[in-house]
């Protein structure tokens, strides 16, 4: 039969166990208890669920559970008025109210914040355009409505069925409509909004999960692949990022070798430690690669390389450091430019390990427009190793004081490290948990640390 058009009401509903008379002077007194708490600022979203100006997002349900007396929207079409819901008490004794639609129209109405189930009767005329042969179109189109409410299905006795088929298709429960009494439905309800509750916590948690699980995907592939095909050269790096659960930082670095034998090495830092910075990181090393493999290096390079940083970062005070190193095919020189980044350590057999020069270090990218960055020239000799790394190795602290490891403590626990025999990623594993345990715990700055060896 067609839905009956709603007569216009003076209340949203009736807040009691049986149908009321109409009066407008009822408006006043429809005011639930939980309007003192709603009237903090509070916006709702798509989902239907509201944000307050701390940025906290609850399920509109939730909401209001832990504040109030539970309210029942019953959508039961009843042309003469009878009722059928009998008074019920929630957990703490307080009366359960209930809201009557007599068709979806007023339901969708009366389907405020404050309604916290919905006992729908499943033999309520399906809406339009619904498939006629479907015994469940208006469950179905309940959930979509509120999808965020828990949701009991009324049916026949006879009817068992079809209940269970409601409660697979996404109902809390399903109870029979002539067996109705107050403390069944009271448990009934109160079952429901529980469930509906644990639900939605399980979904918020699998959705989390699943975007962690993203993100470190996303991040695994932004970080580098060295390519040093062809290079007698061996590579190890150790990656640490500051931010908690994080797989990427602001550090980044790189490993490429040219077609004409010349191994070019990077690492950098962009200033601060939120997915911005690690974002644009992951742009300058990749606008780092793409330009060393064009052949440009030094001066022209990090000129390049700042023209990138300024065009893509969000702010113009955000910079970034960055240290450079080309070494020739034969692996016993090399060119080096840093870009207020400090200098790489070396080390070589028979002699202490020691920081290269860094007299003509340039300024940080991104700090002084039309910037020079000299390109020195380093003899490494036949055996070696070349250390780079982040500032967020050396600012760690020893002990409990305001001291800092600094380059000079970093390069004493470096030579002793690689006197005791440590070598390529032991050595780097050693270096990193030595630097977190003199801090006293994890470091607040990302680390990167990359190792270069020739052995002849």
């Amino acid at each position: 039969m067609p839905v009956p058009i709603p007569r216009q009401r003076a209340i949203p509903a009736v807040e009691s166990g049986q149908a009321q008379a109409e009066s407008p002077c009822d408006g006043p007194a429809e005011q639930s208890a939980t309007d003192a708490s709603a009237a903090a600022p509070r916006t709702p979203d798509t989902a239907g669920n509201t944000t307050d100006k701390a940025g906290n997002t609850t399920d509109k349900v939730e909401n209001n559970t832990a504040h109030t007396n539970l309210t029942l929207l019953l959508i039961e079409d009843d042309p003469a008025g009878s009722p059928i819901v009998p008074d019920m008490l929630d957990q703490a004794g307080k009366p359960i109210r209930v809201r009557t639609a007599r068709n979806l129209t007023e339901a969708g109405r009366l389907l405020t914040d404050d309604v916290h189930c919905i006992l729908l009767d499943l033999a309520l005329p399906a809406p339009g355009g619904s498939d006629p042969d479907d015994e469940l179109a208006v469950l179905k189109h309940v959930l979509k409505l509120a999808p965020r409410h828990a949701v009991l299905a009324l049916t026949a006795s006879g009817d068992a069925e079809r209940g269970a088929e409601a409660v697979r298709v996404g109902a809390q429960d399903y109870l029979f409509r002539d067996e109705l009494d107050g403390r069944l439905l009271s448990r009934a309800i109160r079952y429901a909004v529980e469930r509906k509750r644990s639900e939605s916590a399980e979904r918020r948690l699998a959705e989390g999960r699943l975007r962690a699980q993203e993100n470190r995907r996303l991040e695994r592939g932004l970080l580098p692949t060295p390519l040093l095909d062809g290079s007698p050269l061996r590579f190890a790096a150790r990656y640490r990022p500051g931010r908690s659960r994080a797989l990427l930082g602001g550090d980044f670095y790189d490993v490429v070798r040219t077609p004409d034998g010349t191994v070019h090495a990077m690492i950098g830092d962009v200033c601060g430690h939120g997915p911005d910075e690690a974002a644009l990181g992951v742009e300058l090393r990749i606008a780092w690669r793409a330009l060393t493999l064009a052949g440009l290096c030094g001066d022209q390079l990090l000129g390049t390389l700042q023209q990138v940083l300024e065009h893509e970062r969000a702010d113009d005070e955000i910079f970034a450091t960055l240290c450079t190193v080309d070494i020739a095919p034969d692996g016993r020189r090399a060119g080096l430019c840093l870009a207020g980044h400090p200098s790489p350590l070396l080390a070589r057999p028979g002699k202490p390990a020691r920081l290269l020069p860094y007299d003509n270090n340039g300024p940080a990218l991104g700090l002084l427009p039309g910037a020079r960055w000299p390109r020195m020239q380093v003899e490494l000799g036949a055996e070696w190793s070349l250390m780079l790394y982040t500032d967020g190795l050396i600012e760690g602290h020893v002990g409990e004081g305001r001291e800092r490891l600094g380059q000079d403590g970093m390069t004493e626990m470096v030579r002793r490290q690689i006197a005791e025999g440590l070598r390529g990623e032991r050595l780097l594993r050693a270096a990193v948990n030595e630097v977190r345990d003199l801090n006293g715990g994890e470091l607040t700055d990302d680390v990167a640390v990359l190792l270069l060896d020739r052995v002849p």
